[in-house]
């Protein structure tokens, strides 16, 4: 199994030279939309935390430049099972770690599954753990994109990237070609689907109901969620504020599903100072990217 990265940073402060939030790795996992990659949803955050921490963006099993298996578990299990394997890989023992919708179901079970790798937890409208208390199932983001995997064409994928955003100024012709491209590349599709059935199959299904389990997450967490979310409404956030007993909850106002694009700026602050608060000290080092 290769899983695709890009790495930047180093554990320190770019202005004091000192280590930030215990000089951990943050590593960052990608939603699961059609195109979707670790590159996509985080390559222009990548330079704003490079500033603080060795940052690592992961293209989870079946997006982006990694491979493809076939998914034979539900699907947070499947990624958090081959995110260890990784770290082990590259020696990196503990983490902080971030996860947006698909990630943020992967991160969570990551934090059920191996609570001691993990200093500090940032969830971004996390799937899994969402639970819609007042929309109806499936929300409108989650349609589009079982839309687009049922019948692929660039018109559904624009339909869908504009769930994502409030700013329409943001889906551009050339933003539907790129992700088009991703979403149809060899594999990818069948990946995609691979990835959906192990939400319905009856054997899996129950695990990734992560908010039954949240409850046992003892990590400081952060919820991050855009006011205006259309594919894991707002609503979702409460069972999860109510039941990790850690958690604080961020809402950025006028920013839909991608926080880390609406609100750049802001999100990167928000993580940074709550990921500084963790004072483990471990000794680091820095790489340039590759694949493990």
């Amino acid at each position: 199994m290769t899983l695709n990265y890009y790495e930047a940073g180093v554990s320190t402060s770019s202005t004091t030279g000192e280590p930030v939030g215990g000089g951990l790795p943050f590593v960052l996992l990608h939603g699961g939309g059609p195109g979707a990659s670790a590159w996509s949803n985080f390559g222009s955050a990548l330079p704003r935390f490079a500033e603080s921490f060795r940052t690592l963006l992961v293209d989870q099993p079946g997006f982006g430049q990694s491979d493809k298996p076939e998914v034979k578990a539900n699907y947070f299990r499947h990624a958090s099972d081959y995110l260890v394997k990784f770290l082990d890989e590259l020696q990196i023992e503990k983490v902080h770690l971030l996860g947006n919708s698909l990630g943020g179901g992967t991160a969570t079970r990551f934090a059920l599954s191996y609570p001691d790798r993990v200093g500090r937890l940032v969830l971004m409208g996390p799937g899994g753990l969402s639970l819609n208390l007042f929309h109806a199932d499936p929300t409108e983001g989650v349609q589009r994109l079982m839309d687009f995997s049922m019948d692929p064409s660039r018109e559904r994928l624009r339909a869908f990237i504009s769930t994502m955003v409030v700013d329409q100024s943001l889906v551009t012709d050339e933003l539907v070609e790129e992700r088009f491209a991703d979403a149809t590349a060899p594999g990818s599709l069948e990946a995609m689907r691979s990835m959906g059935a192990s939400f319905w199959n009856p054997e899996w299904a129950e695990d990734g109901m992560l908010w039954r389990e949240v409850h046992a997450i003892r990590k400081p967490t952060l919820l991050t969620w855009g006011r205006e979310d259309r594919v894991n409404p707002l609503d979702g956030a409460l069972v999860a504020l109510k039941q990790i007993p850690r958690a604080q909850l961020h809402v950025f106002p006028n920013c839909g599903h991608w926080a880390q694009i609406e609100a750049a700026e802001e999100f990167a602050r928000v993580c940074t100072t709550f990921l500084a608060g963790h004072v483990e000290r471990v000794s680091t080092s820095s790489t340039t990217g590759g694949s493990a």
